[in-house]
C-alpha cells in the first residue's frame, strides 16, 4: 500500500469521518449512517496474475454497517488523486471478492456491498466511468455482458452546498479543493480541527505541500487549531521555501503559494492591496 494509501486512510478510517461522507455522497446528507454503527472489516481480494503468482489487494478503507448484530452493508472507500482508466475493473474485482466472501463464510447472512471512489484531482474525471468503456465489446455480444458502473465523486467539484453538509473534518479538506477549483484561491475555515495529525498529513499528501504536515510541530499540543491558525504558522515559521521570517515579501509570497487571496493576504501582511499586487507581479 503506497503512502497516499495510508496517510488518507488516517482521516478517513475515524468513525465520525466515514459515516460523513458517506451520508453527504450517497445520502445527499440525510443521517443514514451512524459512527456507531460502523465496525471495522478487513476487505481484501486475491488474484492469479500472468506471473502465476497469487496477490492480494486491499481497499483503502471499509467497514460493515451494522443494526445490532445484523449487518446492513459493506461499504468501501477508493482513494484516488489521479485519474484510473481501469478503476471500474478494480472496483469489480473488491466488490466480486466481498460477494464470494459472503458466499464461503458458512452463514447465510448476505448484504450489499457498495464502493465510493473519491477522487481529489483539479481536472474532470473524463476516463472511465463504468465497465462497458474499459471494454471493446462488440455489438452482438453487448447483450450478454453485464455492465458495472462505479460510484465516483469528484471532490473539487463539489457545490458549497454539499460542502456545508459535511460535519466533520472532512468538511475542511473538501472545502480546500472546491476553493481551489472554484476561485483559485484559498479562505481557510476558522472551524476547529477535530482529528489534527491525520487532517494535515492528508493535506500534505493531496497538495504535495508537506509544509501543512510539518506545521503541526509548531502547534499547540491539545488545544484547539483552525486551518487559519495552520497557515499562519507555516509562514512565521519560515516553511515558505526557506524564506526568512519577518520579511514582507517572503510572507506574501508564502500566502500567495498557500492559495490566500489579495485581500486576505494584505489584512495578514498590513500591506494595501497594490503593494501585494505589486510584489506578486515582481515574482512572476
Amino acid at each position: 500500500m503506497g503512502q497516499k494509501d495510508i496517510t488518507e486512510k488516517m482521516l478517513a478510517d475515524y468513525n465520525d469521518v466515514f459515516a460523513d461522507i458517506v451520508n453527504v455522497l450517497l445520502f445527499q446528507g440525510k443521517q443514514i449512517v451512524h459512527e456507531n454503527d460502523l465496525e471495522n472489516t478487513k476487505d481484501k481480494s486475491q488474484y492469479k496474475a500472468d506471473d502465476g503468482n497469487v496477490h492480494e489487494e486491499e481497499r483503502d478503507v471499509s467497514k460493515l454497517v451494522k443494526n445490532g448484530n445484523i449487518r446492513i452493508s459493506l461499504i468501501g472507500l477508493e482513494h484516488q488523486t489521479d485519474i484510473d482508466s481501469d478503476e471500474p475493473l478494480r472496483v469489480i474485482g473488491y466488490d466480486g471478492a466481498a460477494y464470494r466472501s459472503q458466499l464461503l463464510n458458512g452463514k447465510k447472512e448476505r448484504y450489499p456491498v457498495v464502493t465510493m471512489v473519491l477522487y481529489f484531482g483539479t481536472k474532470r474525471w473524463n476516463r472511465n466511468h463504468s465497465l462497458y468503456e474499459c471494454l471493446n465489446i462488440p455489438e452482438e455480444w453487448k447483450p450478454f455482458v453485464q455492465d458495472y458502473k462505479i460510484n465516483l465523486f469528484e471532490i473539487a467539484y463539489l457545490t458549497p452546498e454539499q460542502v456545508s453538509m459535511f460535519q466533520s473534518d472532512f468538511r475542511i479538506v473538501a472545502d480546500y479543493f472546491v476553493q481551489m477549483r472554484m476561485n483559485r484561491d484559498y479562505k481557510p475555515s476558522r472551524e476547529t480541527i477535530r482529528h489534527v495529525d491525520a487532517v494535515l498529513k492528508l493535506m500534505s499528501v493531496l497538495t504535495r505541500d508537506v509544509r501543512f504536515e510539518e506545521a503541526q510541530q509548531y502547534l499547540p499540543e491539545g488545544g484547539a487549531v483552525k486551518m487559519c491558525e495552520v497557515l499562519d504558522r507555516i509562514v512565521e515559521e519560515g516553511r515558505a521555501e526557506g524564506r526568512a521570517e519577518g520579511r514582507a515579501e517572503g510572507k506574501v509570497l508564502a500566502y500567495a503559494e498557500l492559495g490566500l487571496s489579495i485581500e486576505d493576504i494584505a489584512t495578514k501582511v498590513h500591506l494595501s492591496v497594490e503593494e501585494i499586487r505589486s510584489i506578486l507581479s515582481e515574482e512572476n
